[in-house]
């Protein structure tokens, strides 16, 4: 992926300066005479600040995707400053839906001032209803004079579109302005977090010159069928691609504009590319691909997208897009970066404590209570969090107020939103704007909370500029608030999604966090071009549990090879790192693996049946030969308490093996991995379960509780 790299002044100057390509813009096709010198015409592109439909209702009632806040930045900001370090240097917005929030965000934005690079032009209209209705009014007002770039208002990236753009102008000038279009992809194996379910594609292509000669949608296909042309084509050698990330990213001719206003029938994009290919052989023209493998390309299509580019903003990986950098020149943006990428903005309290362990940014003006644990989120700007809160993975957006004792956990906490005490929120949770929930309530994984009554959806039209303006919930003053789904002082309604939609696929099932597919549908299409059976989806919703499980065994892997080719522990170190961060574990979870992966290593040596001492001989020897990789990750307090909750699940998965538990205990002891207060504290510590509760009562493990005691007991007096 991207580098990761420090800070500076100027992230477009960094991103520019990948960009080493001339700007030179291809002349206007069939304009001029053949002697004439070639105009120099800037850079343009085309945004669609739309998506044209409702995957983030109900958040999208009240504010519009585009203007949704990532890691506290708005996402259209971030479109804007790669397209502004690509070199583009007139960008054309084209928006429907609260197209008036839009205009007014641009212009408080740097993007309005004299001085921008990236001169932005706001075009509204309540017409738009696709992006092929916004292709077509692009051709009507005649606003593209060269080729250009095409990308949607939810795109992250810092790919550098340089070369493919130079090889597209080549083509164009080669073969008589045949190519008409270049989709940007990136190199991304099925099943990554940031691959989204629905943008799936097989892809053809023509191995020498990158033409596509066949593409189509591939989530949940049992089956892939290709046109017999493709193989009988002239075509030396060709790929089948199923390892392409699409980054939503277009190079064009402005003959695309031309082709949307001929083909009314052409929608989407994907249209477009299927209508090209069908009749290739009629028109003459093509299309091509060009593939990236380091740099970073998503759009945030659904909240799983979104917490999964968020996570990788905030670890680095879209550098120079980093939250220290305040690239949108936001006078609240400014924030520092600390150890373990913990971003902290100014006038920022943080209560006796309260422990923020990484992967955190908190905005400007927010006070945070004592006693809190904060791992993995992003806490927008002027919210006030009480005492003993714990988010993880919790995405708070501005102004929000959490009440004490309340445990979030990988859910949305919109603006404006009050969050009682002692509540708990489960996973893919979404508290929308304004909504109030508690106190004493636990919501159920999946629970979306509006101010809009769910049978509104089909009431108000979700492309209609004045329906989103400035309207409020009138029906909420017919129906009260369900006490029992959004606390006694709650307020909100909880929002269901209907089961029928207007996708394409009438399996489909829209879902707020992603793609959802219906068990019982499966159909099978006679179209040659997307011929396939299709299946339920039996991917996990969360592939951060299958990354967990992934890295427990390149850990595993590691260590093994560190065993038979003696790797020093430095080493070690650097390899678990690299794969911390390509799995996206937090440092919990690499703590308590690597741990667990120690510990049952010499069960992979000896088998399952080796005695308990030949298990704890074995044991004491690989954790002498590791301790400086355990001391790289247990350092505090709390990971202390990490190590000793993974010893302590292992041990009750493997009854036979607790005479080796005192030993393996002191040999962390006496290398100093642990100490003696933690695991006294450890020790006194209730059990949650029936097995830890029997640990504990293990004769020879009282026997080491109470020889450290007294060891504690004389090390007092003799500092005394």
């Amino acid at each position: 992926m991207g580098e990761r790299g420090g800070t500076g002044d100027s992230t477009a100057s960094k991103m520019a300066a990948k960009q080493k390509a001339s700007r030179r813009a291809a002349p206007r096709p069939g304009r001029g005479t053949e002697g004439e010198a070639e105009q120099v015409l800037p850079l343009q592109a085309v945004l669609v600040a739309d998506s044209f439909n409702r995957k983030f209702f109900p958040i999208t009632k009240d504010l519009p995707r585009a203007l949704i806040p990532l890691a506290n930045v708005a996402m259209i900001d971030y479109s804007l400053e790669f397209l502004t370090a690509t070199g583009v240097q007139e960008t054309y917005i084209f928006c429907c839906w609260m197209a008036q929030k839009i205009k007014e965000h641009i212009q408080k934005s740097k993007w309005s001032h004299s001085t921008s690079p990236n001169t932005i032009h706001v075009m509204s209209s309540e017409s738009y209803r696709s992006l092929g209705d916004v292709l077509r009014d692009v051709d009507a007002k005649s606003v593209l004079r060269s080729d250009f770039i095409l990308i949607y208002g939810d795109i992250v990236s810092n790919v550098n579109v340089s070369k493919a753009l130079e090889e597209h102008k080549a083509r164009r000038k080669l073969e008589k302005n045949v190519s008409v279009m270049t989709m940007i992809f990136k190199e991304s194996s099925p099943g990554h977090r940031t691959r989204c379910q629905e943008d799936d594609i097989i892809a053809v292509m023509d191995s020498k010159t990158n033409r596509v000669l066949h593409y189509q949608k591939a989530h949940s296909l049992k089956k892939f069928r290709f046109p017999m042309h493709v193989f009988h084509s002239s075509t030396d050698e060709i790929e089948i691609r199923h390892d392409l990330l699409d980054c939503h990213i277009s190079i064009c001719s402005p003959q695309v504009a031309e082709l949307f206003t001929d083909n009314f029938d052409y929608q989407t994009r994907d249209d477009f590319v299927r209508g090209i290919l069908v009749n290739e052989e009629i028109l003459g023209n093509q299309i091509h691909m060009h593939v990236t493998s380091d740099e970073y390309g998503v759009r945030v299509s659904n909240l799983l997208m979104y917490e999964a580019v968020c996570s990788d903003i905030i670890r680095r990986w879209v550098y120079p897009l980093t939250p220290e950098t305040n690239f949108p020149e936001d006078e609240r943006g400014f924030s520092v970066h600390l150890r373990h990428n913990v971003y902290r903005g100014s006038d920022v309290s943080l209560g006796q404590g309260s422990v923020v362990e990484e992967n955190v940014v908190i905005g400007r003006g927010t006070i945070i209570g004592t006693n809190c644990f904060i791992t993995n989120s992003v806490i927008g700007y002027n919210c006030v969090i009480g005492d003993n809160v714990k988010l993880d993975q919790a995405y708070i957006w501005n102004n929000v107020h959490i009440g004490d004792g309340v445990d979030i956990y990988r859910s949305v906490v919109c603006s404006d939103v009050e969050v009682k005490p002692k509540v708990r929120l489960n996973e893919h949770c979404v508290l929308a704007f304004n909504v109030v929930v508690g106190p004493d309530l636990t919501l159920p994984e999946g629970t979306v909370v509006s101010m809009h009554l769910p049978d509104q959806e089909e009431d108000e039209d979700e492309f209609s500029d004045d329906g989103g303006m400035n309207h409020t919930p009138t029906k909420a003053k017919v129906k009260g608030y369900n006490q029992a789904e959004v606390g006694s002082q709650g307020v909100g309604y909880i929002w269901t999604t209907a089961t029928e939609n207007d996708n394409e696929d009438d399996e489909l099932v829209p879902n707020i966090w992603g793609l959802r597919l219906n068990s019982e549908s499966e159909s099978e299409s006679e179209s040659e071009m997307s011929v396939s059976s299709r299946e339920a989806d039996s991917r996990s919703i969360s592939p951060q549990l299958d990354d967990a499980k992934v890295f427990q065994n390149e850990v595993l892997g590691t260590l093994q090879r560190g065993l038979e080719e003696n790797i020093s522990c430095d080493h070690l170190v650097l390899e678990i790192n690299s794969l911390k961060y390509a799995y996206n574990i937090s440092l919990k979870d690499v703590t308590q693996i690597t741990t667990k992966v120690i510990l049952e290593m010499p069960l992979q040596q000896h088998g399952s049946e080796t005695s308990a001492s030949q298990y704890s001989n074995t044991l004491t020897s690989h954790l002498k030969k590791w301790a400086l990789v355990l001391k790289n990750y247990i350092k505090r307090a709390v990971d202390h308490q990490n190590c000793l909750a993974a010893v302590e699940e292992f041990f009750g998965e493997h009854e036979m093996l607790w005479p080796a538990l005192v030993k393996a205990l002191m040999t962390l002891y006496q290398l100093e991995v642990l100490v003696e207060e933690t695991i006294l504290g450890w020790f006194s510590q209730s059990a949650p379960t029936e097995k830890g509760r029997s640990i504990r009562k293990h004769h020879g493990l009282q026997k080491f509780i109470k020889w450290l005691e007294e060891a504690e007991v004389e090390s007092s007096e003799e500092e005394n």
